[in-house]
């Protein structure tokens, strides 16, 4: 089973209608129709009562739906938090990123400074 075939799944269960449900998904119909039939084909049988005036859920689309809305709604909560945790290790690796080069700079400048020898003024007197 593939996520797309899951989010076409809810979109039909949704538009009850072929058409309609693929350009929801951005897909061409016989795109969303070809994936509808994999996923019947994986879960042991049709999972639509396919209908002159539209489709809907037949007893084994029925129990399946609230299954494949979780799965639905894991995936998207994974997806959310991977590109969150992506983001503050992003951010912290430019923060030690930073830090790093600014150490680098002045570690390098103590260097010069510590390599030339500046001679105290002399002072003239009496």
């Amino acid at each position: 089973m593939q996520m797309h075939q899951v989010r076409y799944f809810l979109a039909l269960c949704e538009e009850r209608n072929f058409t309609r449900a693929a350009k929801s998904c951005g897909v061409s119909q016989p795109s969303l129709t070809n994936a509808i039939k994999q996923l019947e084909l994986e879960l042991g049988g049709p999972l639509f009562l396919r209908e002159r005036g539209g489709i809907q859920l037949n007893e084994l689309g029925q129990r399946l739906q609230p299954n494949l809305k979780r799965i639905d709604q894991c995936a998207r909560e994974v997806a959310a938090e991977g590109k969150n945790t992506q983001a503050v290790l992003d951010k912290e690796a430019d923060d030690a990123a930073t830090e790093a080069l600014g150490s680098l700079i002045l570690s390098w400048y103590l260097a010069r400074l510590g390599s030339t020898s500046i001679k105290p003024p002399r002072l003239s007197g009496p």
